[in-house]
Parts: C-alpha cells; structure tokens; sequence
C-alpha cells in the first residue's frame, strides 16, 4: 500500500486545517532606532522601509503599529558623539535621549510592552559593550555600568531590560539592582546567546556603534558553537532571566530548538538586520517575492521554537494580516 501524505495538501482549506506553525502580530517586537530632533524621520540606507525617529515621530510610529495590532516595542538610541565616553556615563543619565522617550513612550501608550537595551556600545567612545582598558573589555567593573543603565531604564518605565552585552554575570548582577530599588516586576530578556555575527551590518550603521578597534569576539559567541548556548542559558536561568534570546535567527535555526527542548523559559529570536536588509535588496532587484520571503522566513523562526521574534519585518507583517 503506497502512502499519501499529500491527501492533507489537497486544497486551501485542508493545508489551513494542518497547519502546523502559525504567526500573530502578538508574537513580535519591533525595533525602533532613535535620533535627537524633532520632526526626524530618516530611512536608514541599508535597511529601506526603516527609519531613524525623533521622538516625536516615534510616537507617531507607534501609534501606526498599535492600530495594526504590533503592541511591544524595542527601540535603540543613536547617542551624539560629543556625549559619548570611556564609561558610558550618558546611558544612566535620567535627562538622557533614552529614558526621555521610554518616558513618552509610556505616557502616551501606557499598555505597550517597551523592551529596552541594556548595552554600552551605543554611548561608548570605544564602541565596545565593556569598558576597554589596554585593548581588553574589563567584565566586572562593566557590570556597575550595566546596573546604573538598567535601573535608570526601570525608572522611566521599561518594562523589561534587555542586556545585549554578553559580559559574564550581568543577568544575576542587573537583577540585585533592580531588587534592591523596588523593581521587582521589571523583567529581563537576556541576549542569551548572541553570536559574533557578520549580520549586523546595518544595525551599527543606523546607530554609528560599530568598534573602534578590534572586534567583539571576546564576549560575542562563536558562531561554530551551540552547545555553549547551553551553558550561557543555564547561567542566565539561574541568576534570574525571564526570557531567553538567541541572536541573530535564521543561521541559528538549530540553538533556538535547541534552546526551546532544554528551557521552560519563553525563547526570543533577533530577526537581524542583515537578515532584514538581505530580503529587500533582492526584492528591490526582483530576484525574489519579498513578502513571500518574509512571511516563509518569520515562519521558520517560529518554527524552530520561537515565542517572540523581534523583527524589523513586525510593521509589515501586520499591514499584511490586513489586506
């Protein structure tokens, strides 16, 4: 007897009734770039539909995405040079760009998830996400950093922080913080296992964080390795993450299921930047379908074992659900 699967591939209705994996706009984050201004709105050139907003027009874009049903949000400043330092001190400035629009944020949309970035490259003058002394990222003293940055973001209302450094301890370190000051309900979304990735390309150009010298593979992983992501995961879990990312997600398809079998935890995946800007340049050419591309490559994160995808696709994914 010859067996047929493809009985449950017939039709439309069928193929629906199976399905397996499905994606909502409530399993995304959209991440949002933030520049000084006012009235600022511009498209950052390697990644085309996405912009670089002021706050005000910030808000205006969150506004767009919470009427399309996109609710959490994770923006990321880009920090003038002539306020960037050794140690970051502009990124537990409360008066700063970032805890302003977190404050806005929450003011003018109180109910959306705000997923803020606990990292110092951004406002660092090495552009690392530790402080550099004599060519090496120093771990403990980066730590301090790492906790003025996460409360003062808990302060200005993120609901949770999310520490993108990759130095060792920060999860349990940032958590005491965030105790000791009456925190108790502000998450943390760990970038778990964060890989020392070549697709992240266009995010450093949106936000002019790329490292002045060196690289990061001192702390990012390496990207030949998955069963360390283990290691990093049973780390994470036991000093107090709530939620563990893999970073970036399409050639980490195999650490997320990986991470999805050995944790009971929600499971994030960063859909990156290169990986965005990949699409829309063969798009653009007419190489490909890009919002076939788009809707097969979310799917397969979700597949892997995603809960949450952050993805620069969430604005467009939604406008799709409602044509």
């Amino acid at each position: 007897m010859i067996r047929r699967p493809r009985r449950n591939r017939q039709t439309e209705a069928i193929r629906n009734m199976v399905q397996e994996t499905s994606l909502s706009t409530h399993d995304f984050i959209y991440p949002l770039f933030i520049i000084e201004g006012q009235n600022q709105r511009v498209e950052v050139s390697s990644m085309p539909g996405i912009n670089r907003f002021s706050i005000d027009t910030a808000l205006e874009e969150v506004a767009a995405c919470v009427e399309s049903g996109v609710k959490a949000f994770a923006p990321f400043p880009s920090i003038n040079e002539r306020l960037k330092d050794k140690y970051a001190t502009e990124s537990h400035n409360p008066e700063g760009l970032f805890p302003t629009l977190i404050r806005e944020i929450k003011r003018n949309f109180p109910d959306v998830a705000l997923v803020t970035d606990v990292a110092m490259d951004p406002y660092s003058s090495d552009g690392h996400d530790g402080i550099v002394i004599n060519g090496e990222i120093i771990n403990d003293e980066t730590l301090e950093v790492l906790g003025k940055m996460a409360l003062t973001q808990a302060q200005a209302g993120a609901d949770i922080v999310a520490p993108s450094d990759m130095m060792d301890g920060r999860v349990g370190h940032i958590r005491k913080v965030l105790d000791e000051n009456g925190f108790h309900k502000v998450a943390i979304m760990s970038y778990t296992a964060k890989y020392a990735s070549a697709f992240y390309g266009p995010f450093r150009d949106a936000l002019d964080s790329a490292p002045k010298a060196g690289d990061k593979k001192t702390y990012q992983m390496n990207y030949a390795n998955s069963r360390e992501a283990l290691i990093e995961a049973e780390l994470d879990t036991l000093e107090g993450a709530d939620y563990l990312m893999v970073k970036p997600a399409l050639s980490y398809l195999d650490v997320i299921k990986l991470l999805r079998e050995n944790s009971h935890l929600p499971i994030a995946a960063y859909n990156v930047s290169g990986e965005y800007a990949m699409v829309k340049a063969a798009a653009q050419k007419g190489w490909i379908d890009g919002e076939k591309i788009m809707l097969e490559t979310l799917t397969s994160i979700k597949r892997a074992g995603a809960d949450i995808i952050l993805s620069y696709f969430a604005k467009e994914f939604a406008q799709y659900l409602r044509k």
